[in-house]
């Protein structure tokens, strides 16, 4: 495969991530997944640190503020659908955290629900329980889905209670 565009480089490294899972996501295996030497990848990003905040950009992408309803109701549908991105891929939330957590890039999604709740402090911490939430969910699906454990059916419900209540102390 020719890897003309920084595009086909995160498509490839998300394809690696769905397949193996961002332990086994390295610079190596996705220069091996799209078929090119490890140094051609060097080409488009300048480390893996870069490539995984790109990725963190792609999972996030289409997560968007609503222009209509209460400041609570903008931050939990914006917060809501940032989880559902999330889920939608394998080690999302992993992703979607490290890079928050080590700054890589800048986020538009922690820009708008500042935005939407007029307080920088009171935006992480609500991201910080997304965040960890949705990473929990994720490794007890996986789990789940090996038969390792029971499928925990109030997941969600947890979710909304703990944003309702994070919502309640800053608003």
């Amino acid at each position: 495969m020719v890897v003309n565009r920084l595009d086909d480089v995160v498509t490839g490294a998300l394809e690696v991530l769905d397949a193996y899972g961002l332990e086994f996501c390295s610079m190596r295996r996705v220069a091996g997944h799209l078929d090119v030497q490890p140094s051609a990848l060097y080409h488009h990003v300048a480390d893996k640190q870069t490539l995984l905040a790109l990725m963190a950009d792609r999972i996030v992408a289409d997560v968007e503020v609503s222009a209509a309803g209460s400041v609570r109701e903008r931050a939990r549908s914006l917060v809501r659908a940032l989880r559902a991105a999330m889920l939608a891929v394998r080690d999302g939330a992993e992703v979607v955290a490290t890079a928050s957590a080590f700054r890589l890039g800048a986020s538009q999604v922690e820009a708008d629900l500042v935005d939407v709740l007029a307080d920088k402090q009171g935006a992480r911490t609500l991201l910080l329980f997304v965040f960890g939430h949705t990473q929990a969910t994720q490794m007890h699906r996986m789990a789940a889905s090996v038969g390792a454990i029971e499928p925990d059916p109030d997941l969600d419900a947890s979710f909304d209670r703990g944003v309702d209540i994070v919502l309640r102390g800053l608003l």
